[in-house]
């Protein structure tokens, strides 16, 4: 806590995604020490201090992305004055896709300290569980609701060779795996990770084309979809389109240029794709 004269701090802080268990000794601290408290909902925040058997002692404000803009200038004021502000989320980490990041912005440009208190985030527990390359992802949020507009962003990550980490609600699941299965192609590896750290946790991984099938019935629960990155299910796809290729050829392409436009348009390896349609031959 801040006890020098001067500027306070912000803290960014975690919260639980699920277990109560994971609310780390130095969130409970922050939680009844800090004089200012910038919550995205003040009254699940104070279920979770109920919950946690603690009581939040400083000023609850609320901050949540209808009113960022607009509270940005007032908490940067009341921490120049010398309070320290702590910044919570529903769950997770504030500013990964929940309010915080314009915040933290306006306080590094007006040279204001800000630091975290780590802890849960459905991001890489969703990838560390998710069976698919963890060395490199990028993530992506949620996907535009629009269908259009959905496939817009779609189309600009049918390259990203890096395992992508999306946000979905429950009820648009299904639409939005359908989505996912039209520009990355049915076969590409995926996991869905829903309920992390609850009593009803559930990893369901497979091909895009099975999650789309497991997931008309309806799904519940906080969602997150990792989803490998081009090229991964490229050698065990090749063969699949070796008859496409011969059609080609049969039409009168050249292998060579038959092969280079089935691996685009199926988004394939060139050279597994060539050897495929050799080892056909043989």
């Amino acid at each position: 806590m801040n006890t020098t004269p001067g500027p306070g701090r912000i803290v960014l802080a975690a919260t639980p995604i699920g277990n109560l268990g994971d609310a780390s000794p130095r969130l409970v601290e922050w939680l009844t020490t800090a004089p200012l408290v910038a919550a995205e909902d003040t009254r699940r925040l104070l279920h979770l201090a109920n919950a946690l058997g603690l009581r939040v002692a400083g000023r609850l404000i609320s901050f949540h992305e209808h009113n960022e803009g607009a509270r940005i200038e007032e908490l940067l004021g009341l921490v120049r004055d010398g309070n320290d502000l702590l910044v919570v989320s529903d769950a997770g980490m504030p500013a990964v896709s929940d309010p915080g990041f314009r915040l933290v912005e306006a306080a590094v440009a007006a040279g204001l300290d800000v630091t975290a208190v780590p802890g849960p985030s459905a991001v890489p527990t969703a990838l560390a569980l998710s069976g698919l390359p963890t060395d490199r992802f990028t993530f992506e949020g949620f996907l535009p609701r629009k269908p259009g507009d959905r496939a817009g962003r779609l189309a600009e990550l049918a390259d990203e060779r890096r395992t992508m980490v999306f946000f979905e609600a429950p009820h648009r699941l299904e639409p939005m795996l359908r989505a996912l299965a039209e520009a990355f192609g049915p076969l590409r590896r995926a996991a869905v990770a829903r309920e992390l750290t609850k009593l009803h946790e559930e990893v369901r991984r497979g091909t895009l084309d099975e999650l789309v099938t497991w997931s008309s019935d309806g799904v519940k629960g906080e969602i997150a979809v990792v989803v490998a990155g081009a090229g991964e299910a490229a050698p065990a796809e090749a063969a699949d389109h070796v008859a496409a290729v011969q059609a080609l050829v049969d039409g009168g392409l050249r292998l060579k240029d038959a092969v280079g436009a089935v691996a685009e348009r199926e988004r394939v390896s060139k050279r597994e794709l060539y050897a495929a349609v050799l080892d056909a031959r043989a």
